[in-house]
């Protein structure tokens, strides 16, 4: 993985990433069942503390600075009189849908949901979201649907699973229907090639696997992130491990980029 794609190109990724796992499992799945896309919206917002404030959306908040000036500034009022310039300009956070893609796998007899696969995202791995993602996992998880999640965020709320996941910077997570409540987990480390996975079927149909790397690739043959990113300063939080921080020096010099230390 890219960490830098944890940044302000993830949401555009995401959906990327959604597509290619589809257009992947497609001819592995037919003609027997289909892989659909499905799309839902949540909204993400910053904590601000606000009583009363409706939480149970999620947005994502807009917020910059536009422009900055001496506060001791003044200019002439409508009354004649002299008003203060700001210090500083700010927008509020605004209200905004995000798209939450995901992939279906259904049979084409019977249009039953036979698997689903989540790509988490920022706004279901924090606050407000996050409650909302694990109320629908819950619910999910209640059905006859197996459910294949893929994490591929160091930032934000893990799963909530009994016991102590591995140490990783990456996880997919696979709930199968006949092995509730116990869940398969792969950790992946920052360095290492993503792994391919096995997506369940209705028995007694075989797994179909997915190669989340080659979905990865996909997307960058696609859409060229490596010239959108700016790969110069450190990459968006949590600070890389030591170890973490000597791989990715390495990749950049090799690719003729020059990173600042964190």
């Amino acid at each position: 993985m890219d960490p830098y794609l944890e940044g302000e190109m993830w949401q555009e990724f995401h959906g990327r990433l959604i597509h290619q796992i589809s257009a992947q499992l497609i001819p592995l799945l037919a003609p027997k069942y289909v892989a659909l896309l499905a799309k839902r919206y949540v909204l993400q917002g910053a904590d601000l503390g606000i009583v009363g404030l409706d939480t149970s959306r999620v947005i994502y908040p807009d917020i910059h600075v536009v422009h900055a000036q001496e506060p001791d500034v003044l200019r002439e009022g409508a009354g004649g009189g002299s008003v203060a310039e700001p210090a500083v300009e700010l927008a509020s956070p605004v209200m905004e849908e995000v798209p939450q893609l995901s992939v279906e796998i259904r049979d084409v007899a019977q249009r039953r949901l036979v698997t689903l696969i989540e790509i988490l995202s920022p706004a279901n791995k924090c606050g407000a979201g996050a409650q909302e993602y694990n109320q629908r996992r819950l619910e999910i998880l209640r059905t006859q649907t197996h459910l294949l999640e893929i994490d591929l965020l160091r930032q934000g709320e893990r799963l909530a699973l009994q016991g102590k996941l591995p140490p990783a910077s990456y996880y997919v997570f696979l709930s199968r229907t006949n092995r509730r409540p116990r869940t398969e987990v792969w950790p992946v480390a920052l360095a290492h090639r993503l792994p391919t996975v096995p997506v369940p079927l209705l028995r007694p149909d075989p797994d179909v696997p997915l190669d989340l790397q080659a979905a990865v690739k996909g997307c960058f043959d696609l859409v060229g992130y490596e010239r959108l990113l700016n790969y110069a300063p450190a990459p968006p939080p949590p600070p890389l491990s030591e170890p973490e921080n000597l791989w990715l020096g390495e990749c950049l010099q090799k690719a003729g980029v020059r990173v600042l230390s964190s």
